[in-house]
């Protein structure tokens, strides 16, 4: 499996039809840690989120039979919207589930496009595993939201960006999810430059990746718990081609509670005046729980996705 090589098809087959998406410095970050803290507004993408790039990369890649079977897929909210509208650019047919708790706003959002949504199941994973099955009884094909090459290659892409913005950094936070966007951008900058740190954020409510390469095996949480980090929450499934891969280019880990969350969504909203989601804030709050560890430092923070539900963000700020 060559996911390099699939971040450079995706190049070719995807720019027409994303973003480049700004990189700006955040002076006040910068001034915490002594050094430059840039932002990647991936919350600026089509769509909202990073999302955008694998969902249309893997749909631009099926052939005019597999386009014509549909296709089925499951996500809280950002894989769906980017799967929407690829599937509209791709002429292509498809259903999306999604968890019964998922996001009004990105629900929303999705109403905008022709997919059919479905719902099903209160965790990610779990909606997931439901997806999956049904593309199998129904003989479609399924898009993974993270377990996919064509995805990671998708998602990869920032990686290039990044460097042509910024060809000198010394380290990357990105959260993690199921893997598909940190395997992606980390196997880019790793080919290009392996001293680059690629760090991986996670919610202390939801860190399944990071207990996962501690223990060197795939760990379930007994239980779900809510995160601000929705975007970000569920498990890794069985035999998912990311969990190898962020064990091989994820330096280390960084965990995040929910309050420190909060004050990182709050934070881009009154000093940058930009909405970001969840999943996007927990990069902020490991920055400033490890300013001592980035000290005089060059480091990009991934803000992945803006869809937070507007009544949410109301109490947050």
């Amino acid at each position: 499996m060559d996911i390099l090589n699939e971040i450079l098809l995706a190049e070719k087959r995807i720019r027409p039809h994303i973003l480049k998406t700004p990189l700006i410095e955040s002076r006040e970050l910068s001034k915490l840690i002594n050094g430059k803290v840039y932002l990647k507004l991936e919350n600026e993408q089509y769509t909202g989120s990073f999302k955008a790039r694998g969902s249309l990369n893997k749909i631009l890649a099926l052939s005019e039979e597999e386009k014509k079977k549909g296709v089925v897929t499951a996500s809280t909210g950002n894989h769906a919207l980017g799967c929407a509208r690829a599937l509209e650019i791709a002429q292509a047919n498809g259903t999306i589930f999604l968890p019964e708790n998922a996001s009004k706003a990105k629900v929303q959002a999705l109403s905008n496009y022709s997919a059919e949504l479905k719902f099903h199941g209160s965790d990610s994973l779990t909606t997931e595993l439901h997806a999956k099955k049904i593309a199998q009884e129904e003989n479609r094909v399924w898009i993974s939201p993270y377990n996919d090459p064509q995805i990671m290659g998708g998602q990869g892409t920032i990686g290039i960006e990044l460097l042509e913005q910024l060809p000198e950094f010394d380290a990357v936070l990105i959260t993690v999810g199921g893997g598909g966007l940190i395997g992606g951008i980390g196997t880019y900058l790793k080919s290009q430059r392996p001293e680059i740190e690629v760090v991986g954020c996670q919610p202390e409510n939801s860190p399944e990746m990071a207990l996962s390469v501690q223990a060197g095996h795939i760990v379930y949480l007994d239980e779900y718990i809510e995160t601000l980090s929705d975007g970000s929450a569920g498990g890794i499934e069985d035999g998912s081609i990311t969990f190898p891969i962020c064990q091989q280019v994820v330096d280390n880990y960084i965990l995040a509670s929910e309050e420190e969350i909060a004050e990182g969504i709050k934070f881009v909203v009154h000093k940058h005046h930009k909405i970001i989601e969840g999943s996007a804030a927990v990069t902020i709050a490991a920055l400033v729980k490890n300013k001592e560890r980035f000290e005089e430092k060059t480091v990009v923070l991934l803000m992945c996705g803006a869809n937070i539900d507007i009544e949410k963000l109301k109490k947050i700020i």
